[in-house]
């Protein structure tokens, strides 16, 4: 406290002791001192509205980010940066004001408590006179009397100024001290409150000066009317307490200056409003309603997470109990079976192997699975970051990239196993994931020779040493060639069908530009359907139903088709053309049905700002003209007659694409063996390892040439 005594208690004895000059009466000077304070801090308070009101505007994307990225907070918090670096908001602008006062509190508590010294301005051998002058009268040590010590000899001065008259050299120092009125309102404000004591006054008036604070704020600070009414409250009752506690606690003149102090952050917030008025600068800004849920809701919401824990504890003991665990596949959810799928049907038909399959969905779809070699758990994704650090496994196949970069580490147990990094996409490494999210894999699952390239000069770039890169074309392909195969010959579609298929990434065709999109299509004479990711329909229903209404005209015609049953994917397949954005629907599309994609030019979705340091030209821009017809939003117009020039040249499209799909995609129709193959090897090699048996040979490179063109076990490169 002495550090504050010095630091903070100096100048603001130095300002209560004007206040004093002006107005000879304590209680009055700390009333003038509490308006100085608020005066002097306003600029604080004002930066505090500015950057209050920058919050409240980023908040409606702030929601967004954490619906979009759900389940990805290392992705959220990048997100969140780079709004509060777009809008220059700061956490610690917000809490300035509050900040400042806390050592203004322990330096008016200095201040307070030592009057000999801050408001009398004593020498300080007169304050140790009369200090030990007050000790000698108490008959005990001047240390004992702690550090109420000033104020307890100015209270025995003034009560009894005759005890203290024996040395001269203290008499101006004692008339000083007679001369100063602590009274205020007929209490003693150096006295700490007691019960039975009329200085009671001062906790209840702090707190309800804090009652009625909390409450102006709640209904005026623009940050507290975007907050949930259960967050105010529950601040409410804190501060109500912590004001009533810190005036019963303090001598009076404190719980006088707490009072008045909240009376004038009344002031405060109003001027601030007045001066910075939020109605001006958050005009547009959306905050999304809450669903409030009802007690019942709440109690089955806490059951079901109470009994997934107790699953996933289970099923962590049951994982680890098992031995001689060779291959492992982790899944994000239920809808990354699909690119697993193949895989593992592959391995359990053909093979003798055990497959654990992990999956931080607890309702994911391969619980339906029953195969006596498939072995499920479930491992939230809290839990996951230490389930992964223990692994012990020999192999592990995931379609998670960013190993060991953020949350998710590679095993301590077995720092020998092998990581396989599985794509869920037919697109480009190095424009589509992170930098360096593939630097701590050993294995990548290539679809095709864009992704060796890729891999080869990201490791070129970050000095590393080259990983196993095994060629195996694209599972989900090959489910949907099937599944358009088993559909056989289609009539032709009278009208033609547009499918509008966008990401749900920020600035969608459906958040940006839906209206300009299918209107023009209607127009040509297309039937349209609006097919949005199934990610956008499960996390922006708020967004979906304004969808429905802005299209409601259209639907009702019969026009337009809104499709949010993604049950079948008959209407992905029998569309004349699919219309998206940045989704890769583009290219399972056009390479299944053999039909041309039309890609709007939205705000390109990029994870690795440095992407240009690799000459690779990424597939996902390449691909755009290859496949189809990029058109920019501002020449959103003419798309129906753009899509009517690609539906007439179908025939000339379908060649084009089929040369499109050989050169880009490895063993097509057969990636389960290809990567069966190598899966089988990666286990044989860790089981000849523990015999101390010979290691195989360093894989050479793979050719550049397709590997649909080629049959058999696939190259390692």
């Amino acid at each position: 406290m002495e550090a504050f005594n010095v630091i903070f208690g100096a100048p603001l004895g130095r300002l209560l002791d004007l206040c004093y000059d002006l107005i000879p009466h304590y209680g009055l000077a700390m009333i003038l001192f509490t308006f100085a304070t608020k005066l002097i801090l306003f600029p604080l308070s004002l930066l505090a509205q500015v950057n209050a009101v920058a919050m409240v505007r980023i908040k409606p994307y702030l929601e967004d980010v954490k619906r979009r990225f759900e389940g990805n907070n290392s992705l959220i918090l990048a997100e969140q940066k780079k709004l509060y670096k777009r809008e220059r908001y700061s956490s610690i602008k917000g809490m300035a004001p509050m900040l400042i006062q806390i050592p203004i509190i322990l330096g008016l508590i200095s201040v307070v408590y030592k009057p000999l010294q801050h408001l009398l301005r004593l020498p300080a051998d007169q304050i140790r006179a009369l200090v030990a002058r007050t000790a000698e009268l108490a008959g005990v040590p001047a240390g004992d009397l702690g550090y109420g010590a000033q104020l307890l000899a100015m209270e025995r001065i003034q009560a009894d100024p005759a005890a203290y008259g024996g040395d001269p050299a203290l008499a101006g120092a004692i008339a000083q001290v007679q001369s100063v009125d602590m009274g205020f309102l007929g209490m003693d404000l150096a006295q700490t409150p007691a019960w039975g004591s009329l200085t009671l006054l001062w906790p209840v008036a702090s707190a309800v000066s804090a009652l009625a604070l909390c409450l102006y704020q709640n209904r005026y600070y623009v940050l507290n009317r975007a907050q949930a009414p259960a967050a105010n409250w529950a601040m409410t009752i804190f501060m109500v307490a912590f004001s009533g506690y810190f005036a019963l606690v303090l001598p009076s003149a404190l719980g006088l200056y707490w009072t008045v102090g909240n009376l004038l952050s009344i002031t405060v917030v109003w001027l601030c409003n007045v001066a910075y008025r939020p109605q001006k600068h958050i005009r547009g800004a959306l905050i999304p309603a809450r669903t409030r849920l009802s007690r019942a809701e709440r109690a089955r919401l806490r059951s079901s997470a109470k009994a997934a824990r107790a699953r996933e504890k289970a099923d962590s003991r049951r994982f680890f109990a098992t031995k001689d665990k060779a291959l492992m596949f982790y899944s994000e959810g239920s809808g990354y079976w699909k690119y697993f799928r193949r895989m593992v049907t592959h391995l359990l038909d053909h093979t003798d192997l055990v497959v654990h399959y992990v999956t931080s969905d607890p309702a994911d779809q391969v619980f339906a699975l029953d195969h006596p070699r498939l072995r499920t758990y479930h491992i939230g994704p809290r839990a996951l970051i230490a389930f992964m650090m223990k692994l012990d496994v020999d192999v592990v196949v995931s379609t998670l990239p960013d190993l060991e970069t953020f949350h998710i580490k590679r095993s301590l147990v077995r720092p020998d196993a092998e990581y396989i990094y599985v794509d869920h996409g037919m697109t480009s490494f190095h424009l589509m994931l992170r930098e360096h999210a593939l630097d701590h894999f050993d294995t990548i699952f290539a679809y095709g020779p864009n992704h060796i390239e890729e891999v080869r000069q990201a490791e070129e770039l970050a000095g590393l040493a080259p990983k196993r890169i095994v060629v195996t074309g694209y599972g989900l392909l090959d489910d949907l060639l099937e599944a358009v195969a088993d559909l056989g010959p289609a009539p032709p579609n009278n009208p033609p069908v547009a499918l509008v298929a966008p990401s749900w990434q920020v600035d969608n065709i459906i958040e940006l530009c839906l209206d300009q999109t299918v209107r023009p299509l209607v127009e040509a004479g297309f039937h349209v359907i609006v097919r949005p990711h199934p990610e956008f329909v499960k996390r922006f229903k708020d967004k979906l139903a304004a969808v429905e209404d802005e299209l409601a005209p259209l639907i009702a015609s019969g026009a337009l088709e809104l499709q949010t049953d993604f049950s079948s994917n008959s209407t992905v397949y029998t569309a004349d053309l699919v219309v998206t954005d940045w989704s890769s629907i583009a290219q399972e599309f056009s390479y299944a049905t053999k039909k041309p994609s039309i890609f709007v030019n939205t705000p390109m979705k990029v994870m690795n700002p440095n992407w240009r340091r690799l000459s690779a030209p990424p597939l996902d821009l390449t691909l755009r003209d290859m496949i189809g017809v990029s058109i920019d939003v501002a020449d959103l117009g003419r798309i129906g007659l753009v899509a009517a020039e690609l539906v007439a040249d179908a025939p000339a499209w379908r060649e084009r694409i089929s040369h499109v799909l050989e050169d880009n995609i490895y063993f097509v129709g057969q990636s389960e063996r290809a990567a069966g193959a190598y899966l089988v090897e990666a286990v044989a090699r860790f089981a000849r390892a523990r015999r101390g048996g010979p290691q195989p040979a360093s894989a050479q490179p793979a050719s550049a040439q397709p590997a649909s063109a080629r049959a058999g076990v696939p190259d390692a490169v």
